[in-house]
């Protein structure tokens, strides 16, 4: 069984991956709305 602290590690681990990949999602959506926008006009 894991030991608390390897625990705790793998939750900041964890938070820091979800923060990264929502960030990632919204900076995605954000270029591929302007190279929409670049490719329509």
């Amino acid at each position: 069984m894991a030991s608390d602290g390897h625990i705790e590690v793998a939750t900041e681990n964890y938070h820091g991956f979800v923060a990264f990949a929502k960030w990632g999602t919204i900076a995605a959506v954000v270029v591929a709305a302007i190279v929409v926008l670049l490719i329509s006009t």
